[in-house]
């Protein structure tokens, strides 16, 4: 078992170093420096509050859902970082590409990751036409955080499934 766990970090190491280091250019650096920004506390609570109180219904519902979601799945992701004090990997592996001022708390899982999906899986439910440009959006989101030497894949796949199953659960929760 140690053996396919040393396989799997290794894999994954080699993975994020393909994506934060092969695939640097100032185009992407460009982009993805501000698209990050959208599974930021800031963006997610501030466009759901917005929605909330200026649309119309279902969009308004979604928003709630979307503020609550966000609400709960950040209980896991704290409670994870205390339990598996992960570094972040431009801490850990040299000559990892980073911007300034990176976060220096604990990277699993992936916070921007949980709070993106946690926020538009409710739209996605409520419109499924708009599944198209959302989970897309969000899918990138994560990525961004392996490309600005944030987050490992696992801690990107582990946010996108809290915060997914969190929004699920919420909207099918909702009465």
């Amino acid at each position: 078992m140690r053996h396919l766990f040393m396989k799997l970090f290794t894999w994954e190491r080699h993975l994020f170093q393909w994506i934060n280091g092969r695939l640097h250019n100032r185009f992407l650096n460009f982009w993805l420096f501000y698209l990050t920004h959208l599974g930021g506390a800031t963006s997610t609570i501030g466009i759901n509050a917005l929605v909330w109180a200026f649309a119309p219904q279902p969009w308004k519902t979604a928003a709630l859902q979307g503020l609550i979601a966000l609400v709960i799945s950040h209980l896991p992701v704290a409670i994870a970082k205390k339990l598996y004090p992960r570094r972040r990997p431009y801490l850990a592996l040299p000559g990892t590409n980073t911007f300034h001022n990176p976060l220096k708390d604990h990277s699993f899982p992936s916070g921007h990751t949980t709070a993106i999906f946690a926020f538009t899986v409710p739209y996605m439910a409520a419109y499924p036409g708009l599944a198209f440009i959302l989970f897309p959006l969000s899918c990138l989101v994560g990525f961004s955080r392996i490309y600005l030497g944030l987050h490992y894949p696992s801690d990107v796949l582990a946010g996108a499934v809290i915060g997914a199953n969190v929004a699920a659960w919420t909207v099918a929760l909702w009465v």
